[in-house]
């Protein structure tokens, strides 16, 4: 079955639809991310359909070191675990082994690290990334692959990314093994390439052309966002998107701002997460079409405005920002919590925006004028 519908295109954004055995989804669109099967700042499955969520996204090194995939498998998979039924994109875990293991090995098996929980040593490989997604039973499942910083030498990225192409082929041979076994959760899970490369155009546009004809049902660009400057990202998207096939979904790993995201979908992208929105709602920062507030600044105190004018989030509907203002200072979960939400909400509905303008061919203009709305002062 063909995943990925392109519907239209208007420049090099793409509008598209992409088909899975929990659910359809439109894009372009931003997975809502819960690293342990919950967003952090008590945001519930409920809260997730009410605000628009698409896909929510959880990760396989975080599962596996605390509660375990085996566990959840036997309770039903990471869908029946969450009560949620629609789609979920399961992070590999490589990202997590090369940034928070501070002791590593890497070898041509895989990484032996000790786990930042308990120091308990891991081994973890392309065959173990696969089956411990394969037990978590999600939509979509990442391929194992090593981040190199985005200034790493040429010298180190090299052979990083010539392993990480050979990980990725015994990604796609386990996962064909396990998908066939009579007890897998999800037998139609769905694997995803990772495209690295760190700042060095060659190297991403020569991994990208091989990856590409392995015929996935998606493909991501990983290792940005992680030391290297905006244009400089924007520049290995330039170069680099053209050569991921273009009926295939393209997934720019945690990215970003909501700028990024809009620049980055002019660039040809389609899939989007990051933590930004609730890792800022928690500190009461909060976004709107007009850049970002700041919710413990004094001048909200007698504020009896929502968050934003026109927003439909369950935090604008109901309070003001005087009374999140008051919870936030008064370190009440609450407002964390309402902040969680409005920015999840409107990172969801950007996308509803960015969907709406690719339709109507008028993507350009939107671009330029998000942009020149969220530089100027409220």
């Amino acid at each position: 079955m063909k995943n990925y519908e392109l519907l239209t295109k208007d420049g090099r954004a793409k509008r598209g639809r992409f088909t899975t055995v929990h659910g359809t989804v439109e894009t372009p669109l931003f997975m809502n991310v819960g690293t342990v099967g919950a967003i952090k700042g008590a945001v519930s499955t409920e809260d997730l359909e009410e605000i628009g969520t698409q896909v929510e996204l959880s990760n396989t090194y975080h599962l596996h070191v605390r509660t375990g995939d085996e566990t959840i498998k036997k309770l039903g998979g990471l869908h029946k675990f969450m009560r949620w039924d629609r789609p979920i994109l399961t992070d590999s875990g490589g990202f997590q082994v090369f940034s928070l293991a501070e002791l590593r090995q890497i070898r041509e098996e895989g990484v032996s690290f000790r786990s930042h929980i308990d120091g308990h040593k891991i081994f973890m490989g392309p065959e173990e990334s696969m089956r411990i997604q394969s037990n978590l039973g999600s939509t979509i499942a990442m391929a194992f692959d090593e981040c190199p910083n985005a200034k790493a030498d040429r010298d180190y990225v090299v052979p990083s990314v010539e392993r990480t192409t050979r990980w990725l082929k015994r990604c796609i041979a386990e996962m064909e093994r396990l998908n066939s076994l009579p007890d897998t959760i999800n037998p139609s899970q769905l694997l995803f390439g990772i495209n690295q490369g760190a700042v060095f155009e060659d190297i991403r546009i020569a991994q990208a052309k091989e990856i590409a004809e392995l015929d996935l049902p998606g493909y991501a660009i990983g290792g940005l966002a992680v030391g290297e400057t905006h244009e400089e990202m924007y520049h290995i998207l330039d170069v680099t998107v053209p050569c991921l096939p273009e009926d295939r979904p393209t997934y720019l790993m945690g990215v970003g701002t909501p700028e990024n995201i809009v620049e980055a979908v002019y660039r040809g992208v389609d899939f989007f997460d990051c933590v930004y929105p609730s890792r800022n709602g928690r500190h009461g920062h909060v976004y709107t079409h007009f850049g970002r507030l700041n919710m413990m600044n004094a001048r909200f105190e007698l504020d009896e405005k929502p968050l934003e004018e026109g927003c439909g989030c369950p935090a604008c509907r109901r309070y003001s920002r005087a009374y999140i203002h008051h919870l936030m200072k008064a370190k009440e979960m609450l407002g964390m919590r309402l902040c969680t939400l409005h920015n999840l909400w409107f990172y969801n509905h950007l996308m509803e925006e960015i969907r709406a303008a690719i339709d109507a061919h008028e993507y350009e203009q939107f671009r330029k004028q998000f942009i020149d709305r969220l530089h100027s002062e409220e």
